[in-house]
């Protein structure tokens, strides 16, 4: 069952940071990555009068959440999509504005625990790596089809990896004598390639793998076009939270928070006018951390960072 699947992360503070937002009747919250749906089920169980809208590019994860969250009834309108096509699915639902907006990045558990999906360096499987199964983009085929430069940029941009253009490089190499279609296979070239002095106490693959990840599913340029996209649809005391597991997200979503929240009357001016005051209220300093209780309990919250934040006005 999902409910077995599946611990959400910083549940309870993810609640109440946006308790506030949803204490109307009929207020509308979107669980805008529903994976198994374990945020989604709390905050129905916890406020009786809100409708819910889940949003997930995988079919496998919106059916085993379907089945998790049936007992809610028409409290519930799950979507088949992409995050950055929120607007769309509310479009769709005849839903203009909303109260809260739950963002749970990254890959989800469901996802990591299936093997045969290919997320993982730790279990052999078929290069893979689609979130959206209907998608044609797989590792494989990034892998096979993209040159030197490309695997060495991807490499650099979304896994930070300082050997990029080393694998990049032998990857080319060892595909010219059969393709890299298995995790096994590009875990023993990267493990061929990686000098004994740069050994991580980490597997050395990590790296590789999350760019790969980031790369077929786009999710850095999906993410900057859907932190814009959920604001614009956040009501005058709506409320945010999202929570990034890597720098390269979080990045996107503090950049976002901070412009919003930030008044852009120019210097000097002696007052400031309405259409220059911030739209939003950060509701967290910086970025919270998973506390040692957390971490135990569940180690995917390990690097988490949440931030949060409440519409005040409306866009100018």
């Amino acid at each position: 069952m999902a409910d077995q699947l599946h611990v959400p992360v910083l549940l309870e503070r993810c609640i109440e940071l946006l308790a506030p937002a949803l204490e109307a009747p009929g207020a509308v919250v979107v669980d805008a990555t529903l994976g198994l749906g374990g945020h989604s089920e709390a905050l129905l169980e916890r406020f009786e009068r809100i409708q819910l809208v889940g949003l997930d590019r995988d079919r496998h994860a919106l059916a085993l959440a379907g089945e998790r969250l049936a007992r809610f009834g028409d409290r519930v309108h799950l979507v088949h999509t992409v995050y950055d096509r929120l607007d769309e699915a509310l479009e769709g639902l005849g839903i203009a504005r909303v109260a809260g907006i739950l963002f749970d990045l990254g890959v989800s558990s469901m996802q990591l625990d299936q093997a045969e999906r290919g997320f993982s360096y730790a279990q052999d499987a078929p290069l893979d790596m689609r979130m959206d199964d209907t998608a044609e983009l797989t590792a494989a085929r990034v892998l096979a089809e993209y040159d030197e430069a490309e695997l060495r940029r991807i490499f650099w941009e979304y896994g930070d990896e300082k050997l990029a253009p080393r694998y990049a490089r032998r990857i080319v190499e060892e595909r010219r004598s059969a393709p890299i279609e298995t995790s096994a296979r590009l875990v023993a070239i990267i493990d061929a390639a990686t000098p004994a002095a740069a050994r991580r106490a980490g597997h050395q693959s990590k790296r590789v793998f999350q760019a790969l990840r980031i790369e077929v599913n786009q999710e850095l340029a999906v993410l900057e076009r859907a932190i814009p996209a959920a604001l614009d649809a956040l009501e005058v005391g709506g409320r945010i939270v999202v929570l990034a597991y890597q720098s390269l997200e979080d990045r996107i979503v503090k950049r976002e928070l901070q412009t919003r929240s930030t008044s852009t009357a120019p210097r000097g001016l002696p007052v400031e006018l309405p259409e220059h005051a911030p739209e939003l209220r950060l509701l967290v300093r910086g970025a919270e951390l998973a506390d040692d209780e957390e971490r135990a309990r569940n180690p995917r919250a390990t690097p988490v960072r949440l931030r949060a934040a409440e519409r005040i006005r409306e866009a100018a």
